[in-house]
């Protein structure tokens, strides 16, 4: 019996075989699938089929030679036996009914699906998942392509090629931020069934010759080309009309500039009559001309995105954008509506809008009228309102009460809104976003505020002086993703409706007059969260200590600030597993710092733990924070060398160890840390000689401060490559030699200005790309005064060297440091005089020379510094008259003293010899001058003085002479 059923099968097979071979004499595209199926017999009933053309399956290998796949995706793909039939690859989907490949989608969303697979989901993902060295030409094989996706795939700069215009059956294709470089190839207008088309972000030299491609492909319905310059295509708006199926148009951040509407552009018989989403922000259009053409789809436009550009006259809102009765998207933040009062009516009369953004527009508070409230055209539907950054007041509520049930994103920041907390907040059951922050409200929230809000997901509240007073047992109706209550009072306890809530993201309850221990639930929270973005308890009164658990996170939080409050005790290790930046400064942790010993914290990018009562040595452990960014242990009680594993902190930027009890030299492994913009070891007691390091390989120093330390030796040469320094502070120490006249090569500091306030970088906390932004501080000494700089540090541009052993004249060449507004050598024993160059140094706040060897006149060309705010010549050996005409008579007489040869305002009167050349009167005719008030008194007066300045004079010289010759022998 089981003979005869193979003796049947056999017999089918057969006649399958001519059956096909008949077939193919009608259809010849059918012999190249029949020759990719096999069949084996290796047991009854069993068979593998391979549906992949041959050739197709050979260009796809080429390709992927082309590609370099770090994280082994592509592993599906090969010659192997098991691997042959690419309609089984990842990414490839054959047609059922040619086998011919069809789609090839390597793009981001499909990659990062398979990825999130394979890690479990978690949520750390690469910026690129492939690099791609080239792109094979045997792509043209794949003659039945419809789908092609490579976004985000890096081809390093390299040109799109030509031959992608051959594949001439392409429907969709997605190239955005595959980091292509050169032109756009003419060809790719082959491509004339193509109806999705994306290249946006990449790195595209010349898109000028848009007009000789774009047009032609005329099924094109989706394009996007932003995040690429457009600057140099005026035309760029009658290009885009020559497009007939057109609905989707995005050109965002594309630096567009304002077209010129001809009437070819509004009635091109070719152009586009349904375009229903347009996203033009973020470029540079002034011209209101834009909405002349905009108004050609008052039927179709759905979604209008006009945000960051700068339209001149935007008084005429409702000449137009009543007319566009579509449309359920509008933004138009960042435009200037101040000069719009009835900007709420134009809003009103959109009777399908859904989500408006009118942010930082300027918009005044709407005169709100009974035909606004009750308009039959306004929308029924409102659902996304943002309004922050505006002028508005709390009359706003009065219209919003209209959406109570259809609003889920409510966003009221930073606006002029007054008074007790709105109770129609509580009636807008739909709501999940709701941001109050930044107004002036006052008085107390209850539970009944909230107890209708069972959808909300995100509350920002904070900066408005909100009192939450809220049972202790309470349990809201929500559970928030983020919970943003910065300087709401909710103290003095804890919390404790927090514990209810177990989801969230984000969670800040900075300055919120908490003064009690952290709950144990607390920490249970934070360990069992999947992911958290930040959490922010800084700037309370809560006190204790923090347990030593053995709490095993699931996933370390992005950022979490415990600074400013009173903690105490050691610093438990389990707390640098739980974020990768760690903010525990201005607390009372005291202990040994072993708590760093056992922990392997690679995740760490910030730990900050300055302003505490931390002491030890530190452990030679930094091998284990390989991607430390900031560290920063400042005021504390460390001692002993700095261990040379700090050399391996290959990606830090900012190291902070200043106020401590360091010791012994510089270790030369720093110099390994070539990302360091930030290093202050100032206020320890470092020795040995500046190294030539600092200047060689630090490309990125902007501040370096080794005050107050016991370096000796000269200032090398080398320090001079520093272009980008802007802090230099080597005062108080023992260094000697002179002044390098090489410093006017310090690039930033010739520059007059500052691009910022604060000296900031963003850091990754994660391979995602998430990122924070971090402001440096510095302890800086300005006008003898030692104080944190962090808000204005970025103004801040100076030189300190006082308080050396420096010989030798001051450089003139330090006078083209234009950029300078702290210059401070005093204490030190500088001789020569001031250079006269000394007025190119414009931007000068604070001059301080004193107690040195100077000698010669005050230069004419310092009076002409308007700005200097404080000057010290003091204990000098200057002379002369102090000139006049110029705020120098206005300092305290305590700016010049110590310089007895120097005499004028504010000191006293100079006789008439002692008035320099440059300031003699001038005598118009010298025959006509009178002779009289030359008299005897003159004279005995003229003679008296010479006798008083000779020994004025000689005398000191030979006091001091005896001075100096008693202070040898000592």
């Amino acid at each position: 019996m089981e003979n005869d059923g193979i003796r049947c099968l056999k017999k089918l097979f057969h006649t399958s075989i001519v059956v096909l071979l008949f077939l193919q004499c009608f259809n010849p595209s059918l012999s190249s699938g029949f020759y990719n199926v096999s069949f084996g017999f290796g047991a009854i009933g069993h068979r593998v089929v391979t549906r992949c053309i041959e050739s197709e399956g050979e260009a796809l290998l080429s390709f992927k030679q082309g590609l370099i796949d770090d994280y082994n995706l592509l592993s599906s793909w090969g010659r192997e036996e098991h691997k042959q039939d690419c309609c089984k690859w990842l990414g490839i989907h054959c047609s059922n009914r040619t086998n011919h490949v069809a789609q090839l989608d390597l793009g981001w969303n499909h990659m990062n699906e398979v990825y999130s697979l394979q890690q479990k989901e978690q949520q750390e993902y690469p910026e690129y998942y492939f690099q791609g060295k080239m792109m094979s030409p045997k792509l043209i094989e794949l003659k039945h392509l419809k789908y092609l996706d490579f976004s985000s795939v890096n081809f390093t700069g390299t040109q799109l090629p030509d031959f992608i215009g051959s594949l001439s059956n392409l429907r969709h294709l997605g190239l955005w931020d595959a980091s292509f470089g050169g032109r756009i190839p003419t060809q790719i207008g082959n491509l004339t069934h193509l109806q999705y088309l994306d290249l946006r972000s990449n790195h595209f030299a010349n898109i000028e010759n848009l007009n000789s491609w774009l047009p032609r492909l005329s099924s094109l319905i989706y394009l996007d080309l932003s995040f690429n310059n457009l600057s140099n295509v005026p035309d760029w708006l009658e290009i885009v009309s020559k497009l007939p199926k057109l609905t989707n148009l995005s050109l965002s951040s594309c630096s567009l500039p304002s077209p010129l509407i001809h009437s070819s552009t509004l009635f091109n018989i070719n152009s586009s009559k349904s375009l229903a989403h347009v996203d033009l922000s973020y470029n540079q259009l002034t011209s209101s001309s834009i909405f002349l053409w905009l108004s050609k789809y008052n039927a179709s436009l759905v979604h209008l995105d006009l945000k960051y550009n700068n339209f001149a006259n935007v008084e005429n809102l409702n000449s137009w954008l009543p007319h566009l009765s579509a449309l359920t998207y509008l933004d138009l933040s960042y435009s200037n509506l101040s000069n719009v009062p009835d900007w709420m009516e134009a809003v009103n009369k959109h009777p399908k809008l859904t989500n408006l953004s009118l942010s930082n527009c300027g918009l005044p508070s709407p005169l709100i009228h009974s035909s606004t409230l009750f308009n039959i055209n306004s929308s029924k539907s409102l659902a996304h309102v943002d309004l922050s950054y505006n002028q508005l007041t709390s009359s706003i509520f009065l219209w919003l009460s209209k959406y109570n049930s259809s609003l889920v994103h409510l966003d009221l920041s930073y606006n002029q809104l007054t008074g007790l907390f709105p109770d129609v907040i509580g009636n807008m059951s739909s709501l999940a976003y709701l941001d109050l922050s930044s107004n002036q409200f006052e008085g107390v929230i209850s539970e009944s505020h909230f107890s209708g809000l069972s959808r909300l997901r995100s509350l920002y509240l904070s900066s408005t002086s909100l009192t939450l007073n809220f049972h202790s047992k309470w349990v809201p109706p929500f559970q928030l993703d983020y919970i943003i209550l910065g300087s709401c009072k909710m103290g003095p306890h804890f919390p404790n409706w927090l514990q209810t809530q177990k989801s969230y993201w984000s969670l800040d309850i900075s300055n919120a007059g908490i003064s009690d221990i952290l709950p144990s639930w607390f920490w249970e929270r934070l360990s069992h969260a999947r992911e958290i973005g930040y959490v922010d308890l800084s700037n309370n009164q809560i006190r204790g200590t923090i347990p030593n658990s053995q709490i095993n996170f699931v996933c370390f939080s992005r950022q979490l600030n415990l600074s400013w409050n009173q903690l105490e005790g050691q610093v438990p290790p389990f707390l640098l597993k739980a974020s990768s930046s760690l903010f525990l400064s201005h607390n009372k942790f005291s202990g040994l710092f072993s708590f760093l010993l056992p922990v392997n914290a690679s995740h760490l990018r910030l730990l900050d733990l300055s302003s505490n009562h931390l002491h030890g040595e530190l452990p030679d452990c930094w091998t284990h924070f390989k991607n430390l960014l900031i560290l920063d242990l400042s005021d504390n009680r460390f001692f002993g060398r700095l261990p040379t594993t700090m050399g391996s902190l290959l990606s830090i930027q900012t190291l902070n160890l200043n106020n401590n009890g360091f010791v012994g030299e510089l270790p030369s492994s720093l110099e390994n840390c070539t990302s360091l913009m930030v290093f202050d070891v100032g206020e320890n007691k470092l020795s040995g000689l500046i190294p030539k390091w600092l200047g060689v390989g630090l490309p990125n120093l902007t501040i370096l401060i080794l005050r107050s330390n016991h370096f000796y030796g000269s200032i090398p040469s080398q320090l001079c490559n520093m272009g980008s320094i802007q802090i230099l502070d080597f005062s108080m120490n023992n260094i000697s030699g002179s002044i390098p006249k090489c410093l006017n090569s310090l690039t930033n500091l010739a520059l007059r200005g500052s691009s910022s306030l604060t000296i900031s970088h963003y850091y990754n906390v994660s391979s995602s790309g998430l990122a924070f932004l971090y402001d440096d501080e510095a302890s800086l000494i300005w006008k003898g005064i030692m104080s944190k700089y962090k808000s204005t540090l970025g103004l801040v541009k100076s030189i300190h060297l006082s308080s050396n052993r420096l010989t030798g004249e001051i450089p003139s060449e330090i006078t083209d440091l234009v950029g300078l507004v702290f210059l401070n050598l005093s204490r030190n024993n500088l001789t020569g005089q001031i250079t006269p160059k000394i007025g190119k140094l414009q931007s000068l706040d604070l001059l301080d020379l004193s107690n040195n060897q100077i000698h010669g006149t005050i230069p004419t060309s310092l009076f002409g510094i308007s700005g200097l705010g404080k000057l010290d010549l003091s204990n000098n050996h200057l002379s002369g008259k102090i000139p006049m005409g110029s705020q120098l008579q206005t300092y305290e007489p305590s700016v010049f003293a110590g310089n007895p040869l120097l005499c004028g305002i504010p000191l006293q009167t100079c006789f008439p010899e002692e008035t320099t050349p440059a300031e003699q009167p001038v005598v118009k005719n010298q025959d006509e001058d009178n002779d009289g008030f030359i008299t005897t008194g003159f004279y005995v007066s003229l003679g008296l003085g010479f006798v008083v300045g000779f020994w004025g004079v000689c005398g000191s010289l030979i006091l001091t002479g005896h001075g100096d010759t008693h202070t040898s022998s000592s």
